[in-house]
């Protein structure tokens, strides 16, 4: 019995989204599929197997469609790839320019991944990647024609089996259909282009800071923090030239334990800031997002026998208490004053 093709789209919006309108987004898009999973904070992945014959459109067509009534609806410019599984999907929106939509067919997937670079394939990090360049293997290619019993023995049998997997293009994930996760946002879009790391420093502070008032105002503690950086658009002829640069890019990490304490969450923002190596990247935006919510009578917290964390959070309670009488901008960090 034949496996049905399917067609998954998945699409890179080029706007800093507040959660509300990213409702919006899922919300015109579902009109098209019921099938949309969202990708915070700026992302979606559509299945459109089933859509195809009822509107009787092509794969194609039917991305178009959807980029149209992004861009009718709410002004948000978008690109996409197309593809037969979710992996697929995600790179080839990767690998497109502004605005453009790339499409691997079924037949030419093996071709398109050949030449890749092994850090377009999904959960390659730092370490793994320069494992592989020890020994030669910078592309896909590469590790499509070496022995599985070789890369096991660079990466151990699990990873070396998932890495062959995806290498050829497999990915057997669904769109799940679903609401996002309850979360807690904070965006900074910046006025200009920056390559100071000083300011991006001082960027994932100041969201940190807004991320710990708003969770101790609504007595709730995070388990988990996403940060994602938004790059300066580059011309087109430059993105076609670097194989698909990468429009932002996003880092997860849990938490030492849930908190709503704004230095314990700046402590770890900064750790995915450093993570990034963003050196002199052209930073446009900055997304952190806190999810993993739990109230704050639910959740642990280690007793500490150091004084100063008890004056810190003493300190911090003054501070709120001050915002709510004079405002938010009452009082603030000191690293955050002008």
């Amino acid at each position: 019995m034949s496996t049905r093709q399917r067609y998954i789209a998945h699409f890179h919006l080029h706007a800093a989204l507040s959660e509300v309108q990213y409702g919006d987004v899922i919300e015109l898009v579902s009109g098209i599929t019921p099938h949309v999973q969202a990708v915070p904070p700026n992302a979606l992945q559509v299945d459109l197997t089933s859509a195809l014959r009822y509107f009787d459109m092509s794969a194609y067509d039917a991305v178009q469609t959807v980029k149209m009534r992004l861009k009718a609806h709410y002004g948000i410019d978008s690109s996409a790839g197309l593809a037969g599984n979710r992996m697929l999907a995600a790179m080839a929106a990767d690998a497109s320019a502004p605005g453009d939509t790339t499409p691997v067919p079924a037949e030419e997937v093996a071709d398109w991944l050949y030449p890749r670079p092994v850090t377009a394939l999904p959960g390659i990090g730092r370490a793994t990647a320069d494992t592989l360049r020890r020994y030669g293997l910078h592309t896909i290619g590469q590790l499509t024609d070496l022995p599985p019993a070789t890369l096991q023995r660079l990466l151990g049998a699990g990873q070396a089996r998932l890495l062959t997997e995806r290498a050829r293009g497999h990915d057997p994930r669904p769109v799940v259909p679903a609401e996002p996760a309850a979360h807690m946002a904070a965006d900074l879009v910046l006025s200009r282009d920056c390559l100071d790391p000083a300011q991006h420093h001082r960027a994932v502070l100041g969201l940190a800071d807004r991320i710990g008032q708003r969770l101790r105002g609504e007595r709730q503690f995070a388990g988990r923090l996403t940060l994602a950086v938004r790059y300066a658009d580059l011309p087109h002829s430059q993105l076609r030239s670097s194989g698909g640069t990468p429009i932002s890019t996003t880092r997860t990490r849990a938490l030492p334990e849930p908190t709503d304490h704004s230095p314990a969450l700046a402590a770890t923002a900064l750790g995915l800031l450093t993570s990034l190596g963003l050196q002199r990247a052209r930073v446009r935006a900055f997304v952190l997002r806190a999810d993993d919510l739990r109230p704050a009578g639910s959740a642990y917290r280690q007793l500490s026998m150091d004084p100063a964390a008890d004056r810190a959070r003493a300190v911090e309670a003054a501070a709120d208490r001050a915002r709510r009488r004079f405002g938010p901008e009452a009082v603030r960090p000191a690293a955050l004053a002008d």
